[in-house]
């Protein structure tokens, strides 16, 4: 593996032991969706899972991670997060918050760690994609190992 590609999110799991592969893609700057990731990566929209950030009225910023393809229930994240209300961040506060750019965005390494919501549907599969805290670099691995390194809570959280 390349030296630039050693993000963070990519030495919490080696500092972890958790088993993953990283699957790299070309990334266009008008393409940074996690259903370009899937389809230019091969792995069902299903599988492949984008990284929001999201703030709620009461816990502050939240990192949700929900299937390509499907749409996040706002009122879902704020039941499962303990708000009462929830909404995304603004795409100019992402990277101050988290460090990472838009397209890049992980639910590990983060300047803070922030806590982070997983869509249940992860945990159906014996893997999943997220991104890997860079443009066009994935993580493959087990729904339950991301969970685990994340100390994420599980929900039904899209629509």
């Amino acid at each position: 593996m390349a030296a630039a590609k050693k993000t963070n999110a990519v030495r919490i799991l080696e500092g972890l032991k958790i088993p993953f592969e990283l699957l790299e893609y070309e990334i266009d700057e008008k393409e940074l969706s996690a259903e370009d990731a899937a389809a230019k990566t091969g792995i069902a929209e299903e599988r492949t899972f984008k990284t929001l950030c999201c703030r709620g009225d009461k816990t502050g910023v939240i990192m949700v991670c929900v299937p390509a393809g499907r749409e996040l229930d706002f009122k879902a994240l704020a039941a499962a997060s303990g708000n009462k209300s929830a909404e995304l961040v603004h795409l100019k506060e992402v990277q101050g918050l988290t460090g990472y750019v838009r397209g890049g965005c992980s639910p590990l390494g983060a300047k803070k760690k922030y806590p982070v919501v997983i869509d249940e549907s992860a945990l159906a599969f014996d893997f999943i994609t997220v991104n890997a805290g860079h443009r066009g670099l994935l993580f493959k691995l087990a729904p339950a190992d991301l969970v685990r390194a994340t100390e994420a809570k599980s929900a039904p959280v899209v629509r």
